[in-house]
This record gives structure tokens, C-alpha cells and sequence, in this order.
């Protein structure tokens, strides 16, 4: 039985699994818009309520990417 990496089991949920991909693409925006705060040299009050907010937002959906990528890692090649 062959393992996986969790990049390769990444990849592969890319391709077959419609809420994976959902999920990732959703963290990426949330990440873009991170960068464009953060590269801001003064953060007013919204701004970081803001960034709070979206490291949150950010964070759970990389745990629901690595429970899926879990799930998925445990099943043989």
C-alpha cells in the first residue's frame, strides 16, 4: 500500500472533490485580502476588526480543508 503526501492528496482533491476545491478557493480570497490589508502601513480601527475577522474566517477553513484531507489520506491506494 502506497502513501500519499498531502500535497499529493491535495491535488487530488482538487480534482474530485467539489467542497474541497469550494474551500480552497474560498481560502485563497480570504488569504488575497489578508495580503492587502497587512501590506497597508497603518490599520485603522475597521481595518482591524477586519483583519481579525478574516484570520478567523481563514483558519476554519483550513481546518475543514485538513479534516477533509485527512479523511481522504487514510483511505488506501
Amino acid at each position: 500500500m502506497m502513501l500519499l503526501t498531502e500535497d499529493d492528496v491535495k491535488t487530488q482533491l482538487m480534482g474530485l472533490d467539489p467542497e474541497f476545491r469550494r474551500l480552497a478557493v474560498q481560502h485563497n480570497e480570504y488569504k488575497r485580502l489578508l495580503e492587502e490589508i497587512e501590506a497597508k502601513p497603518y490599520l485603522n480601527e475597521a481595518e482591524l476588526a477586519e483583519e481579525a475577522h478574516l484570520k478567523k474566517v481563514k483558519l476554519a477553513l483550513k481546518d475543514q480543508m485538513q479534516s477533509i484531507v485527512a479523511r481522504y489520506a487514510e483511505q488506501p491506494v
